[in-house]
């Protein structure tokens, strides 16, 4: 068996071979749902807006060669298409590429696919297998339906916002677009969903996706806290609000991230610090009273972790079968051999760039393992290409017209 990590090659089965996905989204949430049907072997056609195409490219800096790290992130196996939607020309190409295609995603403003005359019921109706999805901030079905939603805004109104940081301090966002992420997440397993209702019914369907849905839907153990007791939680800083110890811990020179999940692991942490009056101590018998008594116990941990170094500590607790691990910075991580081992950096050669790298796709398939990544396009790489080859223009058409939008 390959490697983790290892992509499939030409001739390989994927998962999603032989489907076309139509992706009309911007930004990142359906651009990654879109990246991980192309990442299972999908044909995904991006479609970007003449001049300046998804409005990722131009969120920086860094750029590389004009193009943005942004853009590069949630791109991968993909082709573009550049179609001017406000033109006749270009939604009768659209009308003409849904007919063919298996699924189409979008994240205009509610009812600007109408506008277009392109609306997702008529798209379905032209074509009765196709899966449409859209992906927007508050769902199309809501009050909130006309309101734009950008994923900042949906960590501070999910509530995300309001259990990050520390008790005393501000809330605080997740240093990703955490919200986006999940929903497309989200998103591809719908489609993935729709795909095998499909194969049952012969009938495709639309998905309505929400930002908001989707964070509410992540915020786990803690709405499902206030919806048992209906008190709102705290900001715990660093700490866990249910479990304990689940925090970092200073040592003599770098912290420590510890996560200590039950009362086998609390009495082999104990004797791995040479603690094991702890272990037997009434105040922190069980998780419940160690998280209500935290307030004695992490002090006293960490008087004895600063006794030694931070990779001192970590030798003798992955000795002890202990889950803990180093605070790492982000060029730590991503070049760490661990990293590497599971084949999460590709050398790529990009049409602007040349060399450079591209994180791949963390889905590890056995049998129809995932495509190599290929470099995300330009803007308008693809267009004659799509227009040629799915629509059977010719050739001098097709360049002509492509030349004409630029």
């Amino acid at each position: 068996m390959a490697k983790p990590g290892t992509p499939g090659t030409p001739t390989t089965p994927t998962a999603l071979g032989g489907l076309r996905v139509l992706d009309l989204s911007r930004i990142l949430a359906g651009p990654w749902c879109a990246m991980i049907l192309g990442d299972l072997g999908a044909e995904v056609i991006k479609v970007e807006s003449p001049g300046h195409g998804d409005d990722t490219r131009l969120f920086g800096p860094p750029f590389q060669d004009g193009e943005s790290a942004y853009f590069q992130a949630a791109n991968r196996n993909k082709k573009s298409l550049v179609v001017d939607l406000k033109s006749i020309e270009g939604q009768g190409i659209i009308r003409e590429l849904a007919a063919g295609a298996d699924v189409v995603i979008e994240n205009f403003r509610n009812g600007q696919m109408e506008k277009f005359g392109l609306g997702l019921g008529d798209l379905r109706a032209a074509n009765p297998k196709l899966i449409t999805c859209s992906i927007s901030g508050y769902g199309r079905e809501s009050p909130m339906a006309e309101r734009a939603g950008y994923d900042f805004m949906i960590q501070a109104e999910s509530g995300l916002m309001s259990i990050i940081g520390e008790p005393d301090g501000d809330p605080m966002k997740v240093g990703v677009a955490i919200s986006d992420l999940i929903t497309g997440n989200n998103a591809a397993q719908a489609v993935l969903a729709a795909l095998l209702a499909r194969h049952n019914t012969g009938r495709g369907q639309h998905i309505d996706m929400a930002l908001l849905d989707c964070q509410v839907a992540a915020l786990a153990n803690v709405a499902s806290a206030y919806l048992m007791t209906g008190e709102a939680p705290d900001r715990q800083g660093n700490a866990h609000s249910a479990v304990a110890p689940y925090e970092p811990f200073k040592t003599a020179d770098e912290p420590i991230a510890l996560a200590i999940g039950n009362n086998r692991q609390f009495a082999a942490l104990c004797e791995a610090l040479g603690l094991i009056e702890l272990a037997s101590d009434p105040r922190y018998a069980d998780n419940a009273l160690r998280v209500k008594n935290r307030a004695t116990l992490a002090p006293a941990l960490e008087a004895v972790f600063i006794t030694d170094g931070r990779d001192g500590w970590l030798q003798k607790l992955h000795a002890a079968g202990l889950p803990a691990g180093a605070i790492r910075t982000i060029d730590e991580v991503l070049e760490s051999p661990e990293i590497a081992a599971r084949g999460m950096i590709h050398d790529i050669d990009h049409p602007a760039m040349g060399k450079t790298k591209l994180l791949g796709s963390p889905l590890k398939l056995s049998g129809t393992p995932v495509i190599a990544p290929q470099a995300p396009p330009t803007l308008g790489q693809h267009t004659v290409e799509v227009l040629t080859g799915v629509l059977g223009w010719e050739q001098g058409k097709a360049e002509a017209y492509a030349e004409r939008l630029g």
